[in-house]
């Protein structure tokens, strides 16, 4: 009897659930709230939210080749780059996550367990001194860090909004 080849997609179902909650919890957030910061020293809601979708753009596109090229811009994103903007409103962070979740699940759902090992040299798009940084990686050792990235900082907020009395990747539990 022939192998079953499953696609990703199957086994990382629930990350599609975890997007969902991230969306519904961004949505209703007003361009103040954006703004609360996580602590007195860290970044802003918004800044979070920003550096979650800029991270699917800069593992999926900018090092894996994924999505559409009109996605690029949106690695810049991250507060941490050079090129940063701030987004204040929700519709277009909710927009971002949308778009950028597209690419990730349909990569998902193309690929198979036969294209985890594939190593992906450090893009040409990469500084000098990020080359540095950054070595070659695998196709699932990228998959794994960009899930457990939005996992770290979707906690993240989720916390910053519950002290606030505001509703968290779970609602209201």
């Amino acid at each position: 009897m022939p192998e079953q080849t499953y696609p990703l997609i199957t086994f990382y179902k629930g990350w599609e659930n975890y997007q969902r909650r991230l969306v519904e919890m961004i949505a209703p957030l007003s361009s103040e709230q954006l703004a609360l910061p996580a602590s007195s020293h860290t970044w802003t809601l918004g800044m979070l939210a920003q550096h979650i979708i800029a991270n699917r753009v800069w593992w999926y596109q900018v090092w894996m080749g994924e999505g559409d090229p009109s996605l690029a811009h949106i690695a810049h994103w991250d507060p941490a780059d050079i090129a940063w903007q701030p987004v204040v409103d929700t519709a277009t962070l909710v927009s971002g996550l949308e778009s950028t979740w597209e690419m990730v699940a349909s990569a998902l759902a193309r690929w198979t367990a036969a294209d985890l090992e594939h190593v992906f040299q450090p893009p040409s798009a990469l500084r000098e001194d990020e080359r540095e940084k950054f070595p070659p990686f695998s196709r699932r050792w990228i998959i794994w860090h960009v899930l457990e990235h939005e996992i770290h900082h979707g906690g993240e907020l989720s916390l910053v909004l519950g002290g606030h009395g505001l509703l968290g990747i779970y609602g209201d539990m």
